[in-house]
């Protein structure tokens, strides 16, 4: 896998930030991705199917997010809407990432890296 990141950790809280893109093999056109979104702490990719023509990667599909509401203990399951549209360079993936609910697009430029975040030593 090709993975990008700009994820870190933060000073002050200690906690984990950024994103992070792998892009699995490519089929035709066709990539299989996993996108992390660190907000404060590490959690499961979320798994959206991708389209590479060129260098011009983009990226759409749904996150289906469960949460647990507290006291009561509910679960409540969420759907957001993910798109991501860059380029992809050998060492840099450059573009755009809008999470409906969550986040307004915003304009990343993730590094390449060896490895996921959670799988670094």
């Amino acid at each position: 896998m090709r993975i990008y990141s700009d994820a870190f950790v933060a000073e002050e809280s200690g906690d984990l930030e950024g994103y992070e893109l792998a892009l699995g093999e490519v089929r035709g056109s066709a990539v299989d991705t996993l996108f992390f979104l660190y907000e404060g702490s590490a959690g499961d990719g979320i798994s959206l199917p991708g389209h590479l023509s060129g260098r011009t990667l983009s990226i759409e599909g749904s996150w289906v997010e469960h949460l647990i509401e507290y006291p009561s203990k509910k679960e409540t399951v969420q759907k957001h809407h993910v798109k991501i549209d860059g380029t992809v360079e050998r060492d840099w993936f450059q573009g755009e990432i809008e999470i409906e609910g969550i986040t307004e697009p915003q304009k990343v430029r993730l590094k390449r890296v060896d490895r996921i975040w959670v799988c670094k030593k």
